[in-house]
Formats: structure tokens, sequence, C-alpha cells
């Protein structure tokens, strides 16, 4: 993290600190938090002045709104020096390597037997389909970006500012140690090289992230069943609670309703 963000912006900020990771000696400090509440037309501007400033501007929601610390953030429960980096990972190969340890049939599964556990991720059962394909997006990502933003904080206006030295809101989720889907992987390396991967195929972006959740724009969503059922599927991959614990029931045939022509993805990890 830049030892001073308003060094390198051109708006002053709010008030705030920079954090340092627990899991540190003192010297690691992955991203400056605001003492207040996030206003959209701060984020927007330092949204604007990414290119330039080299800083990936979050809306951070907490663990316990009425906590104090604001945890993670606040409390420095973050672990950059335990992950690796994005750029090590093949996206595809990873949601591929997910797939198959999560549709993988239990003899000693007390919840459901081969027979259900396979009808969650029909119609394609254990066999992985492969990635969705790219689409020009029609809309600019970063217009969208502002607009979601602006969105978020009108439903949760609690949230706060954090800044991370970061080329990309993916590799943020990096550089800050977040470790949201730490229960399913300890190496936030491996998300961020997917989401990396829907940065470039459906305009994604890094809007805002919790203690486990994570809040994506996305300007090509999937428009047609077919195409949003290889979507479904990367999404159960990378985050199998999006299914296992959504809305009833829970297939990935029921999935595809809430992200057919949707513009944003929201994923939480239990």
């Amino acid at each position: 993290m830049h030892p001073e963000p308003r060094l390198s912006l051109e708006n002053p900020l709010p008030p705030g600190r920079v954090i340092t990771s627990d899991e540190g000696d003192g010297d690691v400090q992955p991203l400056w938090l605001s003492d207040r509440p996030a206003t959209a037309g701060l984020w927007t501007q330092l949204h604007a002045e990414h290119t330039r400033s080299g800083l990936w501007p979050l809306l951070l929601d907490a663990l316990d709104q009425d906590d104090d610390e604001f945890r993670p953030w606040g409390s420095g429960e973050l672990m950059p020096e335990r992950m690796s980096s994005p750029a090590i990972h093949d996206p595809a190969g990873l949601l591929e390597e997910w797939w198959a340890t999560y549709t993988a049939l239990d003899e000693g599964d007390d919840m459901l037997d081969a027979k259900r556990r396979l009808a969650v991720t029909a119609p394609f059962g254990q066999a992985w389909p492969g990635i969705a394909p790219t689409r020009s997006a029609a809309t600019d990502p970063d217009e969208l970006a502002v607009e979601y933003a602006q969105a978020f904080l009108a439903d949760r206006p609690q949230s706060r500012l954090g800044l991370v030295a970061a080329a990309s809101g993916a590799e943020a989720l990096t550089v800050a140690g977040w470790c949201g889907p730490l229960n399913y992987d300890n190496d936030t390396a491996k998300f961020s090289a997917v989401v990396r991967d829907w940065e470039n195929r459906f305009g994604a972006r890094v809007i805002a992230v919790g203690f486990s959740t994570l809040h994506l724009s996305v300007a090509t969503p999937p428009m047609n069943e077919e195409d949003a059922l290889l979507v479904a599927a990367e999404h159960f991959a990378f985050c199998p609670d999006n299914v296992w614990q959504g809305s009833r029931p829970y297939t990935l045939t029921a999935y595809v309703e809430r992200i057919t022509g949707a513009h944003s993805w929201d994923f939480w990890w239990d």
C-alpha cells in the first residue's frame, strides 16, 4: 500500500488510516480504510483516478456493523503474506478443478444421496461443461461500475471506503489479503485469477467486499439459457454456496433465472 495515499490523489480523502495486517510484523500495510461511511461521489472520483493513481477503490462491508473494529478490515484480519500471485494460476483450470471437487459423490453424505447431488448440477452432473464464451460488451464496464456502486451504497450506506494499490479490482482482493473464501481455499490469488478472467470476458468490476462476500458489476451478463447455464456452472465452481445455500430449489437451473440479464453478481462463502 502507498504509505500516504493522499499524495497520489487529486481529491482530498476523508479521515482514515492505513491498516496493518495482523499476520505481519508491522510493515505490511495492504490497504487504507476510511473512518466513516463512503460516499458514491468519492468512490466515483477515485475509480476514475485509478489509471493514474494505481489505487483501486473498494466499498467495504463489515461482519457486524455494530462492531467498532469493523472486522475484518479495521481489525487487520488480512493475510497478504500468505497469498500467491494471480498470474501463476489458470482460471479455466481452477474452475474445472473446483467443479470436480464439489460434484464428487460422497457415499457418507448424510444430506444428499447420489441422485439428488447430481440433480443439483443438472444438466451437467459431474461433467465439467467448460467456460462460457466471451461476448462483446454493449455497456461500458466502468460506467456500469459507477451505477452499481451508487446502488450498493444506497442499500448499504454503512460501507466504508478502502484503497488498495493494485492494477485491478481482481488483484486488489489478493493485495489486500482478503480471506473471504477461506473455508474453501486459503489462497485468494486463485479467486483473483478467476475474477480477472471475468473482467476480460464479461466486463466485470469488483465493487464491494465483505467479511466473506464479494460484489461485482457485470457489463455483459448471459442473456440466454445456454450461456447462463455455463456461467452458472462457473459460479458454482467458484462459490458453491451460491447454489447450495441460495434460493430454493438449490439447483443450477434455478440459479440461471437469477443471473440471466443481471448486471451484478454477488457471492457469499459460509
